[in-house]
């Protein structure tokens, strides 16, 4: 049997600065290894997002100037993204999309930019540094190490409901300070990984899709995806 899953890719046109279109490629592949199908659709700006419509979701990071576009434009998808989330919904959000989930983020000319605060966490600024480098991160839950790439100029806290996507083995992480990198709440994971995150940490792509399959599909037997193996590719 194979399942279908729609796939919401936020500000697909604008958000993709780093590259961040490479994780819908590898969700793709890893989704083929599943007997999973994706419909991918862009929303963008003076666009509608309707939580019902979507069984997964990607929010990919921009510079500073498509970020300051976007936060304006989210505000209209605040009620809808913030169903999809707090109703177990899948998301993946890297760097800018991270930031725009939690209350605000401070850019480096000092502008406050509003998130739409689904999540608990804030971003703050540095003073003319980013945290830029290979990083290396272990999640505690599962004992899974993740791999990547790390270039950014916000410091982010994570808040209430939260827990980090792994602690910081090597690297600087969300601010240099707490040992922590990237955001995990309910479904959704959050990371400033560039690179892309998923085509170095397909253990990330399985969870999503996993979490995906069993909130659509709440009956099915989903053993055989769950024990797809996972290679390591760094």
């Amino acid at each position: 049997m194979t399942y279908e899953l729609n796939v919401a890719h936020l500000y697909g046109d604008l958000m993709n600065t780093y590259g961040d279109v490479g994780n819908i490629l590898a969700l793709n592949y890893y989704a083929k290894q599943m007997d999973v199908h994706l419909n991918v659709q862009v929303v963008s700006l003076e666009e509608d997002f309707h939580a019902a419509d979507y069984d997964l979701a990607f929010f990919g990071g921009g510079q500073d100037f498509e970020q300051t576009i976007v936060a304006k434009d989210i505000q209209t998808k605040k009620a809808e993204l913030t169903k999809f989330i707090e109703s177990g919904g899948p998301l993946l959000a890297i760097c800018g999309g991270y930031q725009l989930l939690g209350h605000y983020y401070i850019g480096a000319d000092g502008e406050k930019l509003p998130g739409i605060g689904a999540l608990d966490h804030y971003t703050l600024a540095q003073d003319h540094n980013r945290f830029i480098g290979d990083i290396v991160i272990k999640n505690q839950e599962t004992g899974e190490t993740y791999h990547g790439f790390e270039n950014h100029q916000g410091r982010t806290f994570i808040g209430k409901g939260e827990r980090p996507l792994g602690n910081v083995v090597s690297g600087k992480g969300n601010n240099g300070e707490d040992g922590t990198e990237g955001a995990i709440y309910k479904n959704v994971y959050c990371s400033y990984f560039h690179g892309p995150i998923l085509t170095r940490n397909g253990d990330i792509a399985k969870h999503l899709l996993i979490a995906a399959l069993k909130r659509k599909f709440p009956n099915d037997d989903f053993s055989q995806q769950e024990a797809l193996p996972i290679p390591a590719t760094f």
